[in-house]
């Protein structure tokens, strides 16, 4: 563990970090943050985001923004989401009082993520498209009258900076490989590593390799070909965490790569299916965008120099049907 001014050493998870992060006087927290960081192999490594409350990522933002938001005298929030983050902000909602709102693409959400939505009590705003028009409709319709937590949101950002500051604790790495969807987590994780340099908890940052499913790669098949924007596509894949075609933080994403000397590359959807099950054998169940990182890592490790950490953003109960179409070995007794 690391001896710095920087740790609060009565804090835990995300709020450990406390002099980092924005300070609220009343934190909204449900213990988020502190999740394993599991070893694969001698230069492998995975964490498992999926070990925090509502079982993504998406918990370290949300226990900063939601606080942020009923300090400022929010009484409702609302997101457009994927699921996730619909997930989250009703858990946290929940908690601190407020209203929820969640705009979600008509037909597009995992059951596991929207049921978290609904016993959370959040008001479901079903939204013909996909995330793009869901975003869209949130911040045409619901901006001013509702407090917004979408990745756009700084505060959100603050939050999930803290997976790197978690790695930092545990281990020196070399390349960490992130799912791409609107883009905020990766640049986040850079924006860890470098207020934990300017703070002496670390002396390098590690490569960033962000990972995008083919059928849902505006930003990777940008970088592929070279030019200095997101293509926009209209976005299929199974892998529904990350199915955006306009990814709000592209900017902010593309910089953070830039300067960590990494890459975006994508990944099938097949790839990312195998990925899932060998994860799975290793005794590792992560939702569909999680196990493009593990596709990734398979298609790059020969050019991979140094140990690895693999950001795995859900669980896999995120999307059981996903799991369920896998052939069962059932055997009536």
């Amino acid at each position: 563990m690391l001896e710095s001014p920087v740790l609060n050493p009565s804090g835990r998870g995300v709020w450990r970090y406390s002099s980092l992060l924005p300070r609220p006087r009343n934190k909204i927290t449900l213990g988020e943050g502190c999740t394993p960081l599991i070893r694969m192999g001698r230069d492998l490594l995975l964490k498992f985001e999926g070990a925090n409350p509502t079982g993504s990522f998406k918990d370290r933002g949300m226990t900063v923004g939601v606080s942020i938001a009923k300090e400022a005298g929010a009484s409702s929030l609302v997101v457009a989401s994927t699921g996730n983050t619909a997930a989250s902000a009703a858990a946290y909602g929940a908690a601190a009082g407020l209203e929820v709102k969640v705009a979600l693409p008509d037909g597009h959400v995992a059951m596991g993520k929207l049921a978290q939505a609904i016993i959370h009590g959040a008001t479901i705003l079903k939204v013909r498209g996909g995330f793009d028009e869901a975003l869209n409709y949130v911040l045409a319709r619901e901006v001013g009258r509702s407090y917004p937590l979408n990745s756009f949101n700084p505060w959100r950002l603050e939050g999930q900076k803290t997976i790197a500051l978690e790695v930092i604790e545990e281990a020196k790495v070399d390349n960490i490989i992130v799912p791409v969807g609107n883009a905020g987590n990766i640049y986040a994780i850079w924006k860890g590593y470098v207020e934990a340099m300017e703070a002496g908890l670390t002396d390098s940052i590690p490569r960033l390799i962000g990972v995008q499913a083919e059928g849902a790669s505006p930003i990777a098949s940008a970088w592929i070909m070279g030019r200095e924007e997101p293509i926009p596509v209209i976005p299929e894949t199974v892998a529904s965490a990350i199915r955006i075609g306009k990814p709000v933080n592209w900017f902010r994403a593309w910089r953070a790569v830039k300067a960590a000397g990494g890459e975006f590359i994508t990944v099938s959807d097949e790839e990312i299916i195998n990925a899932q099950k060998a994860l799975a054998k290793m005794g590792i169940f992560v939702e569909l965008a999680s196990a493009s990182t593990y596709a990734a890592y398979l298609r790059l490790a020969s050019d991979l120099s140094g140990s690895t950490v693999l950001i795995a953003t859900g669980h896999g109960l995120k999307d059981p049907d996903a799991a369920a179409k896998y052939e069962m070995h059932i055997i009536e007794v």
